[in-house]
């Protein structure tokens, strides 16, 4: 930012009073344009006052190709460096945010375009390794045009050193956080800016590999408005949330808190008094019963709880994460970090609505292929970081358009079906109103799986069901009976292993209640699971799913031990 004491906006051209702009971190308060930032403030804006230790700069060969254009390179590496006070387009530091550690390697655009030559490649490595020694999170905050030019070859290189880095990373289970700043371009783009387990953006930050000018005097395209904009990205699910730079530092406070959970063996919820406190009915005939279709209706009462209602009252934080990274982002599956307690988890939830333009907008709970695939997406970042995962499931099925065969809707249930039978941590699914066909197993193959005493879970809804065998929808209260969707029969036959009681009446006539019994719930089946060996997760799981449809080997020592445990737990 200028030194001058006063400063023109490029968005609306407002003239704005330097020392103000700076207390605004650089952002105009008429139009909201986010102004570039150096790396130095913006170190000074993101890390905790006085915790930033500066990484030292690693040596590099200084002009590998002897390169000139109007100019020899090394006069205007010399330009650079005398204009910025830097000696290169990054600066690497360990710090502090909110008192939790941080690997930071942030990007400079004043300098040649933040471009990407040997030492900022060598730079990030350095610092992603660093982080992966020390065990703490990296965060990247990305400001470029892409490779440098003059460095030729050698900075192409440097996509693949860096993203082999952050494999690295990926591999030891080390939290790492794109910021990404305008613009952010190239080699870049192509590389270290979006290899990260969250992407954020600044407002307005435009993102892409080729820019459009580019695409515009190669191609003749014509671009989309907004074309590459943080917000053009978050649309088609190429980026997780747009953060304006005063929350920047309060969001990465949060991510950092929930997504880097304790390494000493686990929080205090691991309580057996937790296990036996929990509301959780696990004998069917200690539940009434109930008509399967009086039981639909009420698990389809629009006033019933949504994942975000509940995501909102169980939890004590909720962080959501958006896109599939592969170009879309599907309003029927919601998720992110979570913080129940002491316990960080990934929640994962399929969201209806309460009136009809929000059914519409979501879909009405029905998933696309693009929904599967973000929370495919935010299960393996689960794994990797050692999270608990938690869905909840409301939904009638997946959703059966045109768009969706297209995009390969079977491909993407059979995926998550698999993938969640190989996590490594535990999965706790709760059925809170609707569980219909793949759908819902899409998110449900889980060690522990409840539902609510309104709910259903269903291979077809009772419609559908009427529609073939009968060829009367009338007869639908006839196939609920005869399809045992309703939660008791669930639990009689294992589907389920436990049942959420309701208020009187149901979920909708006292939500409040039902998240907090919900809460004591997932407290309860978390307490059960964490600690337990990955191979021991993954042997119950499969055993659990294996045994459906077999009649039980009541001398399989197996069989014993989990009866033993379901009655520990009632």
């Amino acid at each position: 930012m200028t030194t001058s004491l006063w400063h023109i906006c490029e968005g609306c051209q407002t003239i704005l009073y330097q020392p103000r702009f700076a207390r605004a971190l650089g952002v105009c308060p008429d139009c909201g344009r986010h102004a570039r930032v150096g790396a130095t403030d913006r170190l000074a804006q993101l890390l905790d006052p006085g915790s930033a230790e500066l990484l030292p700069m690693p040596d590099v060969l200084a002009d590998p190709l002897e390169f000139t254009d109007s100019k020899p390179y090394p006069a205007r590496l010399k330009e650079a460096r005398r204009a910025t006070g830097q000696d290169e387009a990054i600066v690497c530091a360990r710090g502090l945010i909110d008192g939790r550690p941080v690997i930071a390697a942030v990007m400079d655009f004043a300098f040649l375009g933040g471009s990407l030559g040997s030492a900022v490649g060598e730079a990030i490595t350095t610092a992603a390794e660093t982080a992966l020694e020390e065990r703490t999170p990296l965060l990247i905050v990305s400001a470029s045009g892409g490779a440098r030019m003059q460095e030729g070859a050698l900075s192409l290189m440097q996509m693949a050193k860096t993203s082999g880095a952050l494999a690295r990373l990926d591999e030891a289970g080390v939290l790492t956080v794109s910021l990404v700043t305008d613009p952010t371009y190239g080699g870049v783009a192509a590389s270290y800016a979006t290899l990260c387990d969250v992407i954020l953006a600044e407002p307005g930050a435009r993102l892409g590999f080729a820019g459009p000018r580019v695409i515009a005097q190669t191609i003749r395209q014509s671009l989309p408005p907004g074309f590459q904009t943080a917000e053009f990205l978050l649309e088609h699910g190429l980026i997780d949330g747009i953060v304006p730079r005063a929350a920047v530092r309060p969001t990465l406070a949060r991510l950092l808190r929930m997504g880097t959970p304790a390494r000493d063996g686990g929080p205090a919820v691991r309580d057996a008094v937790a296990v036996r406190e929990a509301p959780v009915v696990r004998d069917p005939g200690r539940l009434p019963e109930h008509d399967p279709w009086e039981t639909v209706r009420l698990g389809r009462h629009l006033d019933r709880p949504t994942a975000l209602d509940h995501l909102a009252s169980v939890f004590d934080d909720f962080l959501e994460l958006r896109g599939d990274r592969l170009g879309g982002d599907c309003p029927a599956i919601v998720g992110g970090f979570a913080q129940l307690g002491d316990v960080p988890v990934m929640a994962v939830g399929t969201q209806k609505g309460h009136d009809p333009r929000e059914l519409t907008a979501r879909g009405f709970g029905m998933a696309t292929p693009a929904g599967y695939r973000k929370a495919a997406r935010l299960m393996r970042l689960a794994a990797k970081l050692g999270l608990p995962i938690v869905t909840l499931v409301d939904t009638p099925g997946a959703f059966p358009g045109l768009a969706a065969e297209e995009h390969g809707q079977a491909m993407a249930i059979a995926e998550n079906i698999r993938l969640m039978a190989s996590l490594p941590v535990p999965i706790v699914t709760v059925i809170t109103g609707e569980g219909g066909s793949g759908g819902a197993l899409a998110l449900a193959v889980a060690n522990r799986v409840l539902i609510f005493s309104n709910g259903t879970y269903s291979v077809i809804s009772p419609e559908g069901c009427a529609s073939i065998l009968w060829k009367d929808t009338a007869a639908a209260p006839k196939a609920a009976r005869n399809l045992r969707i309703d939660a008791r029969e669930l639990l009689r036959l294992g589907i389920v292993d436990g049942v959420i009681p309701e208020p009187p009446g149901g979920a909708h006539l006292a939500p409040g209640e039902a998240s907090r019994t919900l809460r004591a719930a997932l407290t309860g089946e978390l307490a059960a699971l964490l600690g337990r060996p990955a191979g021991e997760l993954l042997a119950q799981r499969h055993e659990r799913f294996r045994s459906f449809g077999t009649p039980p080997d009541m001398d399989d020592p197996r069989v014993e031990r989990d009866v033993q445990t379901t009655r520990a737990g009632r």
